[in-house]
């Protein structure tokens, strides 16, 4: 019996040691599988994982912030969409033609009156019989006023009226006549000692109609003024004569044997 005994506890230590030699022996064969040189490329890979791990943490808070603007950036939309739209109704309020008053505005008048003669002294006789002082104008007198009208004034206008007419004629003939009752009104107020023979005429005639009760005060220019460089004396002209008119933005009347044209402001 003890026999028996003893000889099943050999068989379970040899079973034993067979067991642990197999485990060694995988180990063995584990260990030459891995050779040194897979150590650094083991490495390597580590590296790179480490680096793809910064770079998903870097995008995911450059998502994080993007979040976080997004209601801000909404604000601001809505903010912009406000402003447009009051731009939109101030625009629609504005002309569409606004040019700049004309550089050369006043030369006719500046051509018109020669520069003063060097005098020393007046003769009695001279001051004597001059004539009568002009009507008075006021020093500093504002310019003629541009009162351009807008596009839906002229969609408002008649086909038959307004023909093929656009806006930026139109305007550029307000300027034309801005400029005829500014070079009036300097030759108006202009000294008689500065006027040559050739202007004092011309200056004497037009102080005559300004003193009359229809034209004082008032901006206005001659039919025989009209000389371009926009609006001249044809078919066209005419033409804008008669919108400008319908739009109450001058008024005419004869003066002598004058045909006087006055500028109004609109109502």
């Amino acid at each position: 019996m003890e026999t028996k005994e003893a000889g099943t506890s050999l068989d379970s230590l040899m079973s034993s040691f067979n067991t642990r030699i197999a485990h060694l022996q995988q180990l063995i064969s584990a260990r030459t599988m891995c050779p040194s040189s897979s150590i650094s490329d083991l490495s390597g890979i580590d590296a790179a994982l480490k680096a793809m791990e910064l770079q998903v943490h870097n995008i995911k808070h450059r998502l994080r912030e993007e979040h976080q603007a997004i209601p801000k950036a909404k604000k601001l939309i809505e903010a912009s969409l406000r402003q447009q739209k009051k731009l939109k109704d101030m625009s629609a309020c504005v002309p569409t033609y606004l040019p700049e008053r004309m550089i050369s505005r006043n030369q006719n008048a500046q051509n018109c009156v020669p520069p003063e003669p060097c005098q020393d002294d007046l003769s009695f006789e001279s001051l004597k019989n001059e004539e009568p002082a002009a009507p008075k104008v006021k020093k500093g007198r504002a310019s003629a006023p541009l009162w351009y009208i807008s596009a839906d004034e002229l969609i408002s206008l008649p086909q038959y009226m307004k023909g093929r007419l656009t806006l930026e004629k139109v305007n550029a003939a307000i300027n034309d006549m801005a400029a005829y009752a500014d070079a009036n009104a300097q030759l108006i107020a202009a000294p008689r000692k500065k006027l040559n023979e050739s202007t004092l005429e011309r200056a004497l005639e037009l102080r005559e109609i300004a003193s009359s009760e229809v034209i004082k005060g008032k901006h206005f220019f001659l039919e025989t003024d009209i000389k371009g460089p926009t609006l001249k004396f044809d078919t066209t002209g005419k033409g804008i004569l008669t919108v400008l008119r319908h739009l109450g933005r001058i008024s005419e009347d004869r003066i002598g044997h004058h045909r006087v044209i006055i500028l109004l402001r609109p109502q």
